[in-house]
């Protein structure tokens, strides 16, 4: 199992990464919250993983905090919840907010991510509520730092990128397009188009 990745970042294109470790370049999908962590091409990076292994594919996730991968491993055993329905959680909630709707069974919070319905709101609220009890118990603190929107993506296109990150993260193409273009006029870079239209898109 590869459990972390240190290397150069290579390649940044929303929601994949590009990582080079030694010469071998690793291929890793994350939630855009991780995204936002992700530093300048060239720079170096440390990210935990988690390997999913299919019969015609090695699927590599990565994760810039343990609470993180940790509430991705969660989450992955509810029934009806895949690593894609998983990864759409992350991107619109950190592990502290998720946490806090679970308890707090706000159904109507879990509706606005993509990929959610009502049957699968549910069947977060009751099979996550007492084992996310236990793991903030015993993982102490699990808030994540302030997302940031200060790196640029340096893209040619910063809104087709944000807007094929959307629609990896299971929107429609045409409420995907439709949130980025209204924030166009704004002028600003991939991943704050990508922060700004999660916003609106709750």
């Amino acid at each position: 199992m590869i459990g972390q990745l240190k290397g150069i970042v290579s390649e940044k294109n929303p929601p994949f990464i590009l990582i080079d470790v030694q010469g071998v370049g690793y291929d890793l999908q994350v939630s855009m919250n991780t995204f936002y962590h992700v530093p300048e091409v060239g720079q170096s990076i440390a990210l935990y993983t988690h390997l999913i292994v299919r019969e015609d594919a090695l699927l590599l996730y990565g994760f810039h905090q343990k609470a993180e991968r940790t509430l991705f491993r969660e989450l992955i055993k509810v029934s009806g919840v895949g690593a894609k329905t998983a990864l759409a959680i992350l991107s619109s909630m950190d592990p502290q907010s998720f946490i806090v709707a679970i308890q707090q069974q706000e159904v109507s919070y879990l509706l606005s991510i993509p990929g959610i319905g009502r049957k699968t709101a549910e069947r977060l609220i009751v099979e996550m509520k007492d084992r996310l009890s236990d793991w903030t118990t015993s993982s102490g603190a699990v808030s994540v730092d302030a997302i940031t929107g200060d790196a640029t993506m340096g893209s040619r296109d910063p809104a087709k990128d944000a807007i094929s990150a959307l629609i990896s993260l299971g929107y429609k193409p045409q409420d995907a397009s439709r949130a980025i273009h209204k924030l166009m006029h704004q002028n600003l870079s991939t991943e704050n188009l990508i922060k700004e239209a999660l916003k609106q898109m709750r």
